[in-house]
């Protein structure tokens, strides 16, 4: 990964802790169910615009070396279990 790449990626999950970090407040403080819901939808999204960011950065990087050393099935397998991973909620 680049280092800007990185750097991006640490900064949205810096983001995401703020938020965590404020949705136990927001428990501690007794906040409305529905205000809380919310917030927890938001940590969810940046949590997803994260796992984008690192899925494209494996795919521009990493799958293109598989692919280009031989390792297909490697490449194939690792995106096959993240994308079943993804579908367990």
């Amino acid at each position: 990964m680049s280092h800007i790449q990185n750097k991006k990626i640490i900064r949205r999950l810096k983001t995401v802790e703020g938020q965590v970090r404020g949705l136990i407040r927001m428990v501690e403080d007794d906040t409305y169910c529905i205000d809380v819901i919310t917030q927890t939808t938001a940590v969810r999204q940046a949590l997803s615009a994260v796992e984008d960011a690192l899925l494209e950065n494996h795919l521009a990087t990493h799958v293109v070396e598989q692919m280009k050393s031989g390792e297909h099935q490697k490449a194939v397998r690792e995106i096959l279990n993240v994308y079943k991973l993804s579908k367990k909620k």
